[in-house]
């Protein structure tokens, strides 16, 4: 098996996923561990993935859960593959898993060397190619996000506290984080009329996603009627850049994205750095928005921005991930941040209501 970049560069190595071709932009990642929610994490549709760490599979795959309902990328480059998982919850290996899912994997490739390559010339398309099957075209990145969204609204049990999360292929664990905090969750996808729910929910929950938020206008235009009210509003990557955009800002394209579990950001309110997860290839343009939107967080490796919030309301995203499945959770306490401030604003609503009113006496 073959991984041909668009400039020429072509890599020999030996299949261990399922034989099939693959297209997509070629990316990478540095996390030495997590490999199992970082192929299912849908931020990644569209994309092959390249694992810097030497050694993967050596731990194979759980039972689950895992961040989606599927492998997102569309194939897998590594150094070197173990099938012979040793961890006690392994139920199958990662190249089983692979096969299973119809996700080409290549190993045997200097993928540290490539990864350099693609820090100085940015990332770019690629091709997995396997002598003797049919070739693949390339996912439509501007209609990416409608293959990862859920196809229909779900309702999630839980506290008094309802969260709306618009869904434009969330991780599980953005679920899972609102839920062991005790929110009920509404999950809808970001094409359907999510609208209807705003008048019966106390916050909404803007999620991760893949592909440039420019391609998704629609959706942003839609937004805007959500910060026309006065909900919280709480957005995590592709979320964070939607957000941006809705509020009048732009957003462009990095040389190589943010890819990896060690991302160190700064809250520029306490001056305390965290060290973050995060995967992304756009960023949001601070410069272009409106002079109440105040910086929150910032990249200490680049100085990109990291996370938006409003001088006066309750509206405020990050570009990393605080559910961080794997983790590091330094920042996990956002989502209690979020539902603090999602539950004092509910209260404060509920008590103007019962606030008995004067009846008008004219003079």
């Amino acid at each position: 098996m073959r991984l041909v970049l668009a400039d020429g560069t072509e890599l020999t190595g030996t299949p261990f996923g399922a034989l099939r071709e693959a297209a997509g932009e070629v990316i990478f990642n540095t996390g030495v561990t997590g490999y199992v929610e970082t192929l299912t994490d849908p931020s990644y549709r569209g994309q092959i993935l390249v694992l810097t760490y030497p050694l993967q599979g050596n731990y194979g795959v759980p039972e689950g859960p895992f961040e989606s309902k599927r492998i997102q990328v569309q194939g897998l480059v590594v150094t070197r593959y173990s099938d012979t998982p040793s961890h006690h919850a392994s139920r199958r290996s990662l190249g089983e898993w692979l096969r299973a899912e119809g996700v080409p994997a290549i190993e045997g490739i200097d993928t540290r060397s490539l990864t350099r390559r693609l820090r100085e010339h940015g990332t770019m398309p690629g091709r997995l190619i396997q002598s003797g099957v049919e070739p693949i075209e390339s996912i439509d990145m501007k209609n990416v996000v409608s293959l990862v969204a859920p196809t229909e609204t779900v309702h999630y049990a839980g506290g008094e506290i309802r969260i709306l999360v618009i869904d434009t292929g969330a991780k599980e664990n953005i679920i899972q984080s609102l839920l062991i905090r005790g929110a009920t969750v509404i999950r809808a996808p970001f094409h359907a009329a999510w609208e209807r729910h705003l008048d019966e929910v106390d916050g909404v929950q803007l999620t991760n996603g893949p592909g440039d938020p420019a391609d998704l206008m629609p959706l942003i235009e839609r937004l805007r009627i959500v910060l026309q009210r006065n909900l919280p509003v709480f957005g995590i990557c592709l979320g964070h850049q939607l957000l941006a955009h809705a509020a009048g800002g732009t957003t462009y394209k990095l040389p190589y994205g943010h890819r990896s579990l060690n991302q160190p950001v700064m809250d520029l309110a306490t001056r305390r750095a965290y060290v973050t997860s995060q995967n992304h290839g756009y960023a949001v343009d601070e410069r272009s928005l409106p002079s109440e939107w105040q910086r929150w967080f910032v990249n200490l490796n680049d100085g990109t921005n990291e996370g938006l919030r409003h001088q006066y309301r309750p509206l405020r995203s990050v570009q990393f991930h605080p559910e961080a499945a794997p983790g590091p959770q330094d920042t996990s306490y956002l989502f209690d941040e979020f539902l603090q401030m999602v539950g004092e604003m509910r209260n404060a609503r509920h008590a103007e209501a019962r606030r008995p009113r004067r009846p008008f006496v004219a003079t």
